[in-house]
């Protein structure tokens, strides 16, 4: 009698005699790049112990291209809709993919059904990469690009730890810019505006602030929070006002919270910028038609999402492209001008 034919070792088994996760094993074994040396030769090794044979037809399931390209984000869909910020990114990459064969899907991960649905995604392979816009320090999604097995380009860098791919623009370098115009211009009693504590951006940018009027010998009297939106500007403004009446130059870290600035001064009575000079940062459309038109830190956050988008086609593609940081600089406008 013949003997029972012998089982053929399974994917799982594969990956727990490697010791990586089964992502990282259909990875190596699909011939698919960004699996570290040592990961490749475990599941190769184990391949070749356990007698493992890849199913023709689940092998190009896996590699097969589905043509599209997810931006998630972890904002409310009401302030994310609302943000310029946000507009100009899809603006650049959509104006990248154009030159692809890839269509873009937009996604709120705000929440934890969107947060799944990303992932339902990711593991039904209806993407081919991941997008993230800049996260909160406790944002789950800050992980995806370690677990999800497809290309992940953030923008922006997250507070904790460095992802593989990211596009981000020069945040301490730009916030030092508005120090050095500040003081330049002659103020001696500056506060600053800025973001939530839990994203990297905020600290980043009240660093190079500090930094740059450190070096220039003049303190920081005071830091408010705000949420990079306009309301929150004008409450942080209300809360500084109180604190310094003396105040005389206001850095705020968006310019939506610098154009919140510039309403609790002109409520308040302070002329804007003969009491006090106010910069913001992003040089976004609103800058140019604020009350009066703002000085303000310029970012190329169109381009910001052009390269997010380019780097991801590359990843997608094979390469490995390496990380990129956009330069800034200062646009001088009447809420700050020169002395």
């Amino acid at each position: 009698m013949d003997p029972s034919p012998r089982r053929m070792p399974t994917l799982d088994e594969v990956a727990e005699r490697a010791g990586v996760s089964r992502t990282a094993a259909s990875r190596v074994i699909n011939n698919v790049p960004h699996v570290s040396r040592a990961k490749r030769e475990a599941v190769e090794r184990a391949v070749r112990e356990l007698g493992y044979v890849p199913n023709p037809t689940a092998r190009a399931l896996a590699t097969r291209k589905v043509g599209a390209v997810v931006l998630a984000a972890s904002s409310d869909e009401a302030g994310l809709f609302a943000d310029p910020f946000f507009a100009e990114v899809v603006v650049g990459v959509s104006a990248a993919l154009e030159q692809s064969d890839l269509e873009l899907i937009l996604l709120l991960a705000n929440t934890p059904r969107g947060r799944e649905r990303l992932r339902q995604m990711i593991r039904s392979r209806r993407a081919d990469g991941i997008m993230l816009m800049p996260l909160h320090g406790d944002d789950p999604l800050g992980g995806l690009g370690d677990e999800s097995g497809v290309p992940v380009v953030f923008g922006g860098l997250p507070l904790t730890g460095e992802p593989r791919w990211y596009v981000d623009a020069d945040n301490r370098g730009g916030a030092r810019l508005a120090a050095e115009h500040l003081v330049g211009s002659g103020r001696r009693r500056p506060v600053m505006i800025t973001g939530q504590a839990d994203q990297l951006v905020s600290a980043t940018r009240e660093q190079g602030f500090a930094e740059g009027l450190l070096l220039a010998g003049v303190p920081l009297l005071d830091v408010a929070s705000g949420d990079f939106q306009v309301e929150g500007g004008a409450d942080a403004m209300d809360r500084l006002l109180d604190a310094h009446p003396r105040l005389d130059a206001v850095f705020a870290a968006s310019d939506n919270m610098a154009i919140g600035a510039l309403q609790a001064l002109r409520r308040r009575g302070r002329r804007v910028p003969e009491d006090v000079a106010v910069v913001g940062f992003d040089d976004l459309a609103g800058a140019r038609v604020a009350n009066p038109p703002l000085t303000t830190v310029h970012q190329p956050v169109r381009a910001l999402g052009h390269e997010m988008a380019r780097m991801l086609v590359s990843a997608i593609e094979g390469q490995d492209p390496s990380p990129l940081i956009l330069p800034t600089r200062l646009t001088v406008r009447e809420s700050a001008p020169a002395r």
